[in-house]
C-alpha cells in the first residue's frame, strides 16, 4: 500500500489511495500511526461481513500471496500546478 502525507494547518494528513482512506494527527509520526489503524480496523470489519476478498480486489491488490500485493507499481507523485 502506499501512503501520502501533507499538511494542512497545524495537522498532518495521511491518506492510503488504495483503500481511499485517511487520518491525521499533530505529527507526521502520529498521522502514520493513525492510518495503519483505521486501515486495520476497516479490513477486520471487511472480513467479518465477508467483503474483504472483494475489496481488496477492487482496490488493485494480488492475495495470491501471503503479503497482499499491488497489481501496478508505483514510479512517483510529483506536484503540478493549474490555473484556470
Amino acid at each position: 500500500m502506499t501512503e501520502e502525507l501533507w499538511k494542512e494547518g497545524n495537522m498532518y494528513v495521511s491518506y492510503c489511495p488504495e483503500l481511499d482512506i485517511a487520518s491525521c494527527g499533530e505529527t507526521v509520526d502520529q498521522a502514520k500511526k493513525n492510518l495503519k489503524e483505521v486501515i486495520l480496523i476497516n479490513l477486520e470489519e471487511a472480513q467479518k461481513i465477508g467483503t474483504l476478498d472483494k475489496l481488496l480486489q477492487e482496490a488493485g491488490f494480488d492475495k495470491t500471496q501471503s503479503i497482499l500485493a499491488l497489481r501496478k507499481e508505483l514510479v512517483g507523485f510529483t506536484p503540478i500546478e493549474v490555473a484556470l
